[in-house]
């Protein structure tokens, strides 16, 4: 009866994962870096859009080419910054389910599912409440995010957690093959990886990565000056600080972000009240202290601030994102779990202050921010509502979008939001836009400055289209419309 209670359970928490991460997979716009992974397993890394005007349609017709997983090694080797086993992966995904941004989200959300589920088997082995854990994970703003996003945050964390799993299990071989493969879909679960390692003293796990390292150094070699420039250069105490707002965030979201004046700073003091408290309670908890198997989770749960403050240190940079500290999120769930454990009485265990008070605030912030993340515009990358704002103001004009760095982040995003017939002229730094834009009396600005590129032809938008040949009739949230005055024939 027992065992059956359990099982139940468990089959709740991983139904709500499912239709969690599901609903975030449908309900969030496109977003830049996903196109990097639509246009490289469609065989197009680098599209040559035309000069001309071109219907948004176009842009889902060249993300529904198939790529070779040669052609895809090949292709990141000369054109991205990651190892190659996620997008091998997503290739034969679309194959099967076809090449849609939905669709390729749906292995994250698979993934993500078995990743809550191997929190709870961890959680069994350190002896802590499984199905705490996978709630405290599960509301997790960042664990929510990465596992419905089309890129290999998710895959990477479920073979992490694979590996920590089969460490714990004491099946040091199988770990070191699923640690490597981690490895293999995003370089950034090294951190965990080599923190585990250490912590257990499996050493013999390292003989099984060994070829999966290699073929991360192999992809690495030829991409580490890909990006130069990406992030700002390292200073110590900024980025300290950065770690901890992102932190706070990838556990309890942008909460703030959903209130204006004086309601954001008063949930701003909620959500720093609640990280704070908790914190203090792990600390009580002393992880250090309750065994091996803790002390593994807690090496886990710092290895992603620490490698990314060495990362930024080593190569003046300061690579610190909400979603590069997806890693260290289920293993701070567990140490949060670990310090609602009953408190030790003569009589019977007592429940302790964290169980009672804290643990049910923290769910509930939680559930409030995985509740904007579905919802909130303010949570989402603005491609959808620009697409839907400019269609409905383009009339009989033409969309400037920004083409950006390369043709890829925003032109990808924007298409695929976009109605099909929605006509489009990318716009780029270099280009004479007067001359461009001549043939055109209505023409409607896609605000999307994401990067430097995005920036600089928004910037020579604005420098052409003043008096006396165009006046602004319009502003919008994420657009612009200019139609050209009589002044200016």
């Amino acid at each position: 009866m027992v065992n059956a209670a359990k099982f139940r359970s468990w089959a709740a928490v991983l139904l709500l994962a499912a239709l969690v991460l599901t609903a975030a997979a449908w309900l969030r716009g496109a977003e830049y870096d996903e196109q990097y992974t639509l246009f490289l397993t469609a065989g197009t890394p680098r599209p040559d859009w035309p000069q001309a005007i071109f219907p948004a349609g176009a842009v889902a017709a060249v993300q529904a080419g198939h790529a070779t997983l040669a052609g895809i090694a090949r292709d990141l080797r000369a054109t991205d910054v990651h190892p190659p086993l996620y997008f091998w992966a997503v290739s034969l995904w679309r194959e099967a389910f076809g090449p849609s941004l939905f669709a390729a989200r749906m292995m994250s959300v698979l993934c993500g599912v078995v990743s809550l589920g191997l929190i709870g088997v961890i959680a069994r082995r350190c002896a802590i409440p499984p199905v705490a854990s996978m709630l405290l994970a599960l509301g997790c703003y960042g664990f929510v995010y990465t596992n419905a996003i089309a890129r290999g945050f998710a895959p990477a964390q479920m073979l992490t957690l694979c590996g920590i799993a089969l460490l714990l299990g004491r099946r040091p071989l199988l770990a070191g093959l699923s640690l490597g493969a981690a490895c293999c879909c995003n370089y950034l679960a090294v951190f965990v990886a080599a923190a585990a390692i250490t912590a257990t003293g499996a050493w013999v796990a390292v003989l099984s990565a060994i070829p999966l390292l290699a073929l991360d150094a192999w992809f690495f070699a030829a991409q580490h000056a890909a990006r130069t420039g990406q992030f700002p250069p390292f200073k110590i105490w900024p980025s300290l600080l950065r770690l901890a707002e992102y932190d706070t965030a990838a556990v309890f979201g942008g909460l703030p972000l959903y209130a204006d004046g004086f309601w954001r700073t008063v949930l701003g003091a909620i959500v720093s009240l609640v990280a704070a408290g908790l914190a203090v309670c792990v600390a009580r908890a002393r992880p250090l202290r309750t065994g091996p198997a803790m002390r593994l989770v807690l090496a886990a749960a710092v290895a992603p601030p620490i490698g990314l403050l060495l990362l930024g240190a080593v190569f003046d940079n300061t690579p610190i994102e909400l979603r590069y500290l997806s890693f260290g999120l289920p293993f701070i769930a567990l140490l949060i779990a670990l310090a609602s454990l009953p408190m030790p009485s003569p009589g019977r265990p007592r429940r302790s202050f964290v169980s009672l008070v804290v643990l049910p605030l923290a769910l509930t912030v939680q559930s409030a921010s995985i509740a904007g993340l579905l919802l909130s515009p303010r949570t989402m990358q603005p491609a959808r509502a620009t697409a839907i704002e400019a269609a409905h103001l383009t009339g009989d004009g033409i969309v400037l979008l920004p083409a950006g760095n390369d043709g890829v982040g925003i032109v990808g995003a924007f298409g695929i939001e976009a109605p099909p017939s929605l006509p489009i002229l990318l716009i780029r730094p270099t280009d004479s836009i007067a001359d461009r834009i001549a043939p055109y009396h209505r023409v409607v600005i896609a605000m999307l400055t994401q990067d430097r590129d995005s920036i600089a032809a928004i910037a020579n938008l604005h420098a052409v289209l003043v008096p006396p040949n165009w006046r602004r009739i319009t502003v919008g949230s994420n657009v612009e419309v200019y139609e050209r005055s009589a002044d200016g024939h």
